[in-house]
This record gives C-alpha cells, sequence and structure tokens, in this order.
C-alpha cells in the first residue's frame, strides 16, 4: 500500500471505518493470564508414567511429568522392602533378535536406545531395587523427558470448557499453590496406600511398609503375619532362619503362580514357608476372615487371637475376654504372637482427585484400583487416563498388566489410540499381499513380546481387503476395544478379519489346577484346541464384531463366538515354526476362511496354472504374472547341477556374471524353475 492510499485511509472516510469497526474490535478476548497449558499431563515418573513420557516425546506432543520426589521410581528406592524385585531379568535366551528377548525381559522399558535395556543394569535374575532405580534414572536422563521434579500434585479437578478436546481441561494444583491445566491427564501413580483392614486390635499391627527389616529384631518370637501374597512370603522368608515359627492368616488360599499362570500369585522365590508348613517345622497357614477375628494384650504384652463376637458380649478387661482354647482346647492360634505384621497389599492414592472426576463408585475392588474401561480411560472422566499398575482392574489375575512387562505396552496402546484421537494419527499398521499373510502371523507368534506377556488382552487385528487380494496388519489392539476398531484405530473392516490371540488352555489354571499332571501337554496336531498351556489361537470373523456382541461373549472367552477358530498347537520351546506341525494347519485354515489358495510356487507351476486354471492362486498372480519368481541360490544352482537339467533351465533369477539382467529383462523373469519341474502330486508349501 503507498503511503497515499494509506493517508487516504485515515482521511474521513478512513475515520469513518475505524470507528465503525471500533465495537468489533473490542469484543475481541483480552490475553487471559491463566495457569500453564499442555496438552499431556502425566503424574507420576515411575515406570508406567517414564514409558507414557517417552512415547509422548517421540510423537513431537507438548507434555508434561509431574513427580513428587527429586528422581524417578521413588516407589523403588523403598519398596520391596526387602530389595529383591520378582521380575525377572533373563540376559541369555540364545537368540538376537531383540523384540523375542524381551518376552523374557520384565524390567526394560520400551525405547529405540539398546543401552536402555535393563540387562546392562543387573546380571541378577531377579535384581535389586536399587538397579532399578538407577535403571529409571537414566532412561529419563537421556531420552531427555520432560519431568517436573520435587512437585507435588495435591488436588486435580476439572473446569468445564466446550472448546477443551474432551469439553473439559484438567486443573492440577501443586504442593505450592501453583495450577497446571492439560486436555488429557494420564495417572501413572502406582498402588501407594497400604491396605488395612478394620478389626478389633488392628491398632496392634506392625505394617509391611514400617515394620524392621533386620532378622536379628525377630530371634527367638512368635510371629503372626495377616496376608498371603508375595510382601506377606517375602517377609517371612527374611526372618525364616531366626523365629520361633511364624504362622500366615489369610481369607484365601495361597494361590501360586505357577498354578494360576498369574506373576502376581506367590512366586516360587518366596515360597520357603510353604516348604517348612508342609514338612511341619512348626510355621503353618490358615484361613480366616480377619473381620471375624479380634487380636487383644494380655498383662504380659503378647497377643492373642480370639472372636470378634466375643468382644461383643460386653466391655470386659482385656485378660477377662474369652478365647476360642477356652471352649476349644485345640484351637489352632492358642499361642500367644510377640509380632503381627500386616501385609495385605496396597491401594491407589484417590484423596487428591476432586469427586467431579468420578474415578471411584464406592464398591469393595473400586477401593484398590480406579474405575477404568477397556481402553484404560476413566469411567467417569472422558481424557483422563490411568496407566500402570493402577490400571490393573483391565486384567487383574488374568494377565500382565500391572507389572512393567504388561504395561509398558498397555502404554503403547493408550498412546496410539490418543494419537487417533486428538491428532488423526491413524493407529500403526502394514500393508501386504495375501499371499504373505501366512508368514505375516508366523512371525508375530514367534517374536511378538506384547502379545506373549499381555496374553487374552492385547491381540493383533488382519483386517482383509476387498476380494481378500491384500491385508493390513495391526499390532496389540486391546481385545476387549474390538467392536470399536473402526473409531480408535482410523482403519476400516469391511471385508472380514483374523485376531491373533494367545491363550492358556480355559481349564488349565487356577489355585486348585494341578498343573503337573502327567498328560498336561499336547503334542498332536489334530488336538490343538486342547492345548494347555500359552499358545496362539486365530479367530476369524467375517464383520466386525458388536460391543454387544463383545459385552455378552461366552464364558471364559477373549472373544466373541467367531466364524471359525485356530488353535496353534502349543509347543514345548514356544517355537511354533514346525512345517507340517504348526505352519501347514495354520495355512489350510486361513485358506479355509478365505477361499484361496496361500502357497508359493515356482514358476513353472504358475505357467501350468495360468494354462490351465481360470483363477490363478494370489502368489502367482502378484509375483509370475508381474515377473516377480523366486531369486536363485547357490543351493539351487547346484541342485540342477545335480539333476542335470539343461545349462540355460536356471537363467531365472539369475544376473549374467557381466551384470547384465537375464533374459526377460530382469533378475526375477517369469521362466521354467530353478527347481525340478513341478509334482503335482507334491504340496508346494
Amino acid at each position: 500500500m503507498s503511503l497515499l492510499a494509506a493517508a487516504g485511509l485515515w482521511g474521513p472516510p478512513g475515520l469513518l471505518l475505524t470507528f465503525a469497526l471500533h465495537p468489533a474490535l473490542c469484543l475481541r478476548p483480552a490475553p487471559t493470564s491463566g495457569p500453564p497449558h499442555r496438552d499431556y499431563c502425566v503424574l507420576g515418573a515411575g515406570p508406567a508414567g517414564l514409558q507414557m513420557a517417552y512415547f509422548l516425546q517421540r510423537a513431537g506432543r507438548d507434555y508434561a511429568v509431574f513427580e513428587r520426589a527429586p528422581r524417578p521410581g521413588s516407589f523403588f528406592t523403598r519398596y520391596p522392602r526387602h530389595r529383591k524385585l520378582i521380575s525377572i531379568n533373563k540376559r541369555h535366551t540364545g537368540k538376537a533378535n531383540a523384540e523375542f528377548n524381551l518376552r523374557h525381559d520384565w524390567n526394560s522399558l520400551l525405547s529405540h536406545d539398546p543401552r536402555l535395556l535393563f540387562r546392562h543394569y543387573s546380571s541378577a535374575y531377579f535384581p535389586d531395587a536399587g538397579d532399578m532405580v538407577r535403571y529409571l534414572d537414566d532412561f529419563a536422563d537421556r531420552l531427555g523427558l520432560h519431568v517436573l521434579y520435587n512437585t507435588t500434585i495435591a488436588h486435580v479437578t476439572l473446569n468445564k470448557d466446550r472448546q477443551a478436546w474432551n469439553g473439559h481441561y484438567f486443573i492440577l494444583t501443586d504442593q505450592r499453590g501453583h495450577a497446571h491445566r492439560c486436555s488429557v491427564l494420564l495417572v501413572a501413580t502406582g498402588l501407594s496406600v497400604p491396605n488395612q483392614v478394620d478389626f478389633p486390635g488392628s491398632e496392634y499391627t506392625e505394617g509391611y511398609e514400617s515394620v524392621s527389616v533386620d532378622p536379628k529384631d525377630f530371634e527367638g518370637q512368635n510371629v503372626l503375619i495377616l496376608g498371603r501374597g508375595n510382601s506377606a512370603f517375602e517377609t517371612a522368608e527374611n526372618i525364616l532362619g531366626v523365629t520361633n515359627f511364624i504362622h500366615m492368616l489369610s481369607r484365601s488360599r495361597v494361590r501360586l503362580s505357577w498354578a494360576t499362570h498369574y506373576v502376581g500369585d506367590l512366586r516360587a522365590i518366596n515360597n520357603g514357608l510353604l516348604d517348612t508348613y508342609q514338612l511341619k517345622s512348626l510355621d503353618g497357614l490358615l484361613e480366616s476372615d480377619l473381620t471375624d477375628l479380634a487380636i487383644v494384650k494380655d498383662r504380659e504384652g503378647k497377643f492373642r487371637v480370639t472372636l470378634k463376637f466375643f468382644l461383643e458380649e460386653g466391655n470386659q478387661s482385656a485378660d477377662a475376654i474369652t478365647l476360642p482354647q477356652d471352649d476349644n482346647d485345640n484351637f489352632a492360634m492358642r499361642v500367644a504372637y510377640d509380632r503381627v505384621i500386616r501385609c495385605l497389599g496396597w491401594n491407589f492414592d484417590f484423596s487428591i482427585f476432586d469427586k467431579s472426576l468420578r474415578l471411584s463408585s464406592g464398591g469393595e475392588f473400586s477401593k484398590k484400583y480406579p474405575l477404568v474401561k477397556a481402553s484404560y480411560e476413566s469411567k467417569g472422566s472422558r481424557g483422563l487416563f490411568v496407566l500402570g499398575t493402577a490400571s490393573h482392574s483391565v486384567d487383574y489375575r488374568k494377565s500382565a498388566g500391572g507389572f512393567i512387562h504388561g504395561f509398558r505396552y498397555t502404554a503403547r496402546a493408550v498412546h496410539r489410540l490418543l494419537e487417533h484421537r486428538h491428532h488423526s494419527v491413524a493407529w500403526p499398521s502394514t500393508e501386504h499381499p495375501i499371499s504373505q499373510l501366512t508368514s505375516s502371523i508366523v512371525r508375530r507368534i514367534n517374536e511378538a513380546s506384547g502379545l506373549y506377556q499381555m496374553f487374552g488382552v492385547l491381540a493383533d487385528v488382519v483386517l482383509l481387503k476387498e476380494n481378500a487380494t491384500a491385508f493390513e496388519y495391526l499390532e496389540e489392539l486391546p481385545v476387549q476395544m474390538l467392536a470399536q476398531l473402526e473409531t480408535i484405530t482410523g482403519r476400516r473392516a469391511r471385508h472380514g478379519l483374523f485376531v491373533i490371540n494367545m491363550e492358556y488352555g480355559r481349564n488349565f489354571s487356577g489355585p486348585d489346577k494341578d498343573v503337573f499332571f502327567h498328560d498336561r501337554s499336547v503334542g498332536h496336531t489334530e488336538d490343538a484346541w486342547q492345548s494347555n498351556f500359552l499358545h496362539p489361537v486365530i479367530y476369524y470373523y467375517r464383520h466386525l464384531p458388536t460391543e454387544q456382541e463383545v459385552r455378552f461373549r461366552p464364558a471364559d472367552w477373549a472373544l466373541p463366538r467367531p466364524t471359525a477358530i485356530h488353535h496353534i498347537v502349543e509347543d514345548f520351546l514356544t517355537d511354533w515354526t514346525a512345517p507340517v506341525g504348526h505352519i501347514l494347519p495354520l495355512r489350510r485354515f486361513l485358506e479355509n476362511c478365505l477361499d484361496t489358495d496361500l502357497r508359493s510356487f515356482y514358476a513353472e507351476s504358475c505357467f501350468l496354472f495360468a494354462l490351465t486354471h481360470q483363477k490363478l492362486p494370489p502368489f502367482c498372480q502378484q509375483g509370475y504374472l508381474r515377473t516377480q519368481g523366486l531369486v536363485g541360490t547357490e543351493s539351487l544352482r547346484r541342485h540342477r547341477e545335480e539333476r542335470r537339467f539343461p545349462q540355460g533351465y536356471a537363467t531365472v533369477g539369475r544376473r549374467r556374471e557381466d551384470g547384465a539382467p537375464g533374459p526377460e529383462g530382469g533378475p526375477l523373469a517369469p521362466g521354467p524353475p530353478l527347481l525340478q519341474p513341478h509334482d503335482s502330486n507334491k504340496e508346494e508349501l
């Protein structure tokens, strides 16, 4: 604009225009000085919080992690109390495949940096908790994650706003009174509140979180432990050799992890008390509901167990209270105890969350875990996701979602959901010709760690293209979200789909199961559906299941009833690559579902098919007819010489020694096969 034009604008007409626009100019909202805003807020810099921070950072998102301690992994600076982790650190598998090795590495988080594998931090099979602290410190530091240390979030509430992603913002107030605003809240605070059962005399108990860990403090004492989990047995293991005896009391029977196939149940590393109990070396296990009991202190300062209703008979002195042995001199707990230790597990800390967030329903189970959907999103507040141990209600006693080797994958699944919901980034997938379907599935069931560790919870999904000429492969989708696949992934399931899941036999897991019975393993392909140990199961659906079908699926089924189902027989080595026992039955199942031939053929076979059939197998359509045959190898050339084929018989797939292409203008031109002519009576794999 020229100076004269500018001067004209501010003449009488321009001045009039300015006055006319003045009200509109005044209506523009003035910038506010509200709390600092971030798209994503992560509460807690433990393993789950750092894992999510990694995914957000790699995606270039606006986020911050809030951590009350001066360093990450503060839980592990104190727990477990006796410092030995029960997550295995298997440093050697005989395999070089990094994805496969994660199946047996229960401590590493997912990252692109091979230095950040836990095997570099400890050589112990069951590592020290201090090694985990050091590992998490390095993970946050080397990756440059945005963590605000020494920042305790004291209160979380909602601020409704139509312009927000989810119709509201989350307002976080820290210990200094500073507010922080975010669009999505990711809670990774774990379980930090000791579970306590209120019964008469519970004030006499010492908590796992504070009891001495020095065995000398228990020498020559009678000890009663309340609880039946790993913390209870860990405590017992520490003092087993110095006490007079240890009695362990709990409402439920002992659950052995090798029987339930749930890693949160009692592990072999801590079960010394079971040995001394069954071999009658004074220690013992008892079952009773704690709410029916009471603990009283006698005049000598020792603790005695009685029944609660005896106390309710009247206000009697401690020495006058009736004890069970007064009526039954064979009462199991008639001895006096020097110590009573409470080891009843942990609960989620709901105290900082406003009731408007509706994280808890007030039910018994929801005292331990927040209420979340299968997507790990809160049932009460859209945009609030729960990660890590606190999200374990989705697969409690079913899979590994409450532990690092499980929730590192569920955190990735949540991140993928958020990427599509807020940034229009579809769920990652790869597209392949249908001839590669068998090999794609075989590769995943033999390598994938997420499928292996989160069995029954995360599954791979194959989406078929029109006429089954190609497919899309999606990895590690929450199976209970299958009906919402198109909404949460941005992918289309219009022409049928396969779901690849890992499962144990339906009658093989449980505290009362004998998992060492004589014929426990299945070895024959025809009996694959009776496999007991973890094995792949492939579901085929002609149409995407509905939410109602997912919700009302058969009891003990991970998925709704499919059009067809295939069990790959269990394998002692968890190696499903046997050509006849594993791959051939799988390929035939896929062929039956698709009504096509998924075999690979040599060039001559494709040539004969082209002359004698109207419809060619997909491999010939996608390979031979596009001048893409099988590449020649040295072993095939030796085979040609042994069979005394003519010298020009193996020109396909070979370049001349001078580097020029073969006779059809390319290295993979159609022509006779590199092997012997096709035998129509011999099936090609």
